[in-house]
């Protein structure tokens, strides 16, 4: 079973924040040829597994100028919450066009190399023994760059982020 994260931009006039209506829209995205369509326009992004530990990678920026007010807390768990009526399922969260620029601000201004130097020993470390250093910190350099070209691309457009954490 997978864990991941799904982000889709949206125009925010679309966007309802009900639970119903977030579950229905990001759903469509489970059809495979929508999801690969919208990949390929530069409108949706997803991190399998490794979310949370890239939340903390973020988070080794809150200390910098470009991470205070929360910026850092943008690209992965932050916004509006949804949760189910029930809290049955796992939230949506909804970003502001306002807060998709801060994000992109954020993952544009905070070198990747900063982030790595606070939190890399620590983010290595958890792939246990085996793991070259390398090969860690290649990973967490592609979720950045993936994430920091779709908020980016986002921002350009004015649009809202809508994240979903599935199983």
């Amino acid at each position: 079973m997978s864990f991941h994260m799904h982000l889709r931009a949206v125009p925010n006039s679309e966007v309802e924040l009900s639970y119903a209506w977030l579950a229905e829209f990001m759903g469509a995205a489970w059809d495979w040829d929508v999801r690969q369509a919208e990949y390929g326009a530069g409108i949706a992004e997803s991190i399998e597994k490794d979310f949370g530990s890239v939340h903390e990678l973020c988070e080794a920026g809150s200390d910098l100028p470009e991470g205070r007010g929360g910026a850092w807390e943008l690209p992965v768990f932050g916004g509006d919450i949804v949760h189910h009526p029930d809290d049955e399922q796992p939230p949506f969260v909804h970003l502001t066009p306002d807060a998709v620029r801060q994000a992109s601000a954020f993952l544009s201004e905070v070198p990747f190399d900063a982030l790595w130097e606070a939190a890399g020993r620590e983010l290595h470390a958890s792939f246990g023994p085996g793991w070259a250093e390398e090969d860690v910190k290649g990973i967490y350099v592609r979720h950045h760059a993936g994430l920091r070209d779709f908020y980016e691309r986002a921002a350009v457009a004015g649009s809202a982020v809508v994240k979903a954490f599935w199983y």
